[in-house]
Formats: structure tokens, C-alpha cells, sequence
């Protein structure tokens, strides 16, 4: 019998978890197309470039689908998503400490082929020049940070979790969470202090 895709649409995330644990390819597609945009999204604002936030959501996915019959569900789907998608980032920065942060888009054989524009994360058609700007500048600034500050300031300030859901997702103390997140704004604005005086309005 055909599956029922109409079906597949209509399953809440729990049961479409559980239908993909099961083997349930099109309950798997369905998870992916959730959470696709917010995974490479989060990818993105970690490793700045779009080819690594590319590379990074396809290797989470590849390591969902080979851990989800192992996923006992003690966080939500979306936690563990979310713990996944940070591991992935953090190896592939270590793995490219050596090698600098770059704007320029990249051919084939690794040369710049010339500036690109970076991606409007917000959605939001109706930005003006001067808050690209400034999301270019603020986005740049958070690729300096280090590991655990950058890590903070995405999942809480950008993506939108709870001090307990980063708690869970990084699995460290919700007292460390707290005072990492103070330090590492603190740390962004040092970062930011030399263009102040252009964005005071």
C-alpha cells in the first residue's frame, strides 16, 4: 500500500519522531523541512560563511538520522537537535582555527570569486542600509568571540532559547549559562565599541 502523505502532514513532531525512528522516510523528510531553515541559520551565525553553515546542516541532519534510533526522548526533539547542530559547528571550528574567517565566496579550486552579500537571517524585505549594515557588523563581531561565548549569544540572543534549554543543549549548570551570557555580551560590545559612535541613534 502507497504511503499516506497526507497523513505524514498532519502528525504532530512526536509522532513524526517516532514514525522516523521507526524507519519512516517521509516522517524524517517532514523533520528535516521543519528545521532545516533554523539548523542552517544557527549553522551560519557559528561559522560565518554559507558554504560552511551548508556543509555543517547536512552533516547534522546525516547525524540525526543515524542517531534518532538511540533518541529516548529525555529532551525535546528540538533540544537535541539543537545539542547535535552545536557539536557539528564547534568541530568544524576547531578544525579551521588555523585558517581565516572570509566574506569572498570561493570556487572549485578554493579562490575568492569576489564579495557576496551576506544572508538577511530576519526575513525582513524591508531592512534599511544602515541595519544591514549593522547586522554585517554585529554578525562579524560575533565570529570573533570564542567557542562558549559565541555559543551563547546565538542559541539565547539570536535563536531564541530559554537559559534552561541552553542548559540542557550544552549540558552545563544554569548558574554557568547566566554568567557565560553576561561575559560573552560584554565581550560582544568590546568588540563593537569602535563602531558605537556610527549606529548611537
Amino acid at each position: 500500500m502507497a504511503p499516506n502523505h497526507g497523513a505524514a502532514r498532519n502528525r504532530s513532531e512526536a509522532d513524526l519522531v517516532r514514525a522516523a525512528r521507526a524507519g519512516d522516510a517521509d516522517a524524517f523528510d517532514r523533520l528535516v523541512q521543519a528545521h532545516y531553515r533554523s539548523v542552517y541559520n544557527t549553522a551560519y551565525r557559528m561559522l560565518h560563511t554559507a558554504p560552511a553553515a551548508s556543509d555543517a546542516t547536512q552533516s547534522t541532519f546525516v547525524r540525526v538520522y543515524e542517531a534518532l534510533p538511540s533518541f529516548r526522548g529525555d529532551a525535546s526533539f528540538g533540544t537535541w537537535l539543537y545539542r547535535i547542530t552545536m557539536n557539528v559547528c564547534l568541530d568544524e571550528i576547531r578544525r579551521s582555527k588555523s585558517q581565516p574567517l572570509s566574506l569572498t565566496d570561493e570556487d572549485d579550486d578554493g579562490e575568492p570569486t569576489g564579495e557576496r552579500d551576506l544572508p538577511d537571517l530576519t526575513a525582513e524585505p524591508s531592512l534599511s542600509a544602515e541595519q544591514r549594515e549593522l547586522q554585517a557588523l554585529v554578525h562579524d563581531a560575533i565570529s570573533r568571540l570564542s567557542e562558549d561565548f559565541r555559543t551563547v549569544i546565538v542559541l539565547y540572543d539570536i535563536r531564541g532559547l530559554s537559559y534552561q534549554e541552553i542548559s540542557e543543549v550544552l549540558e552545563i549548570p544554569l548558574g554557568t549559562v547566566k554568567s557565560r551570557l553576561n561575559r560573552a555580551r560584554l565581550a560582544l560590545r568590546d568588540e563593537m565599541e569602535a563602531w558605537a559612535e556610527l549606529f548611537e541613534a
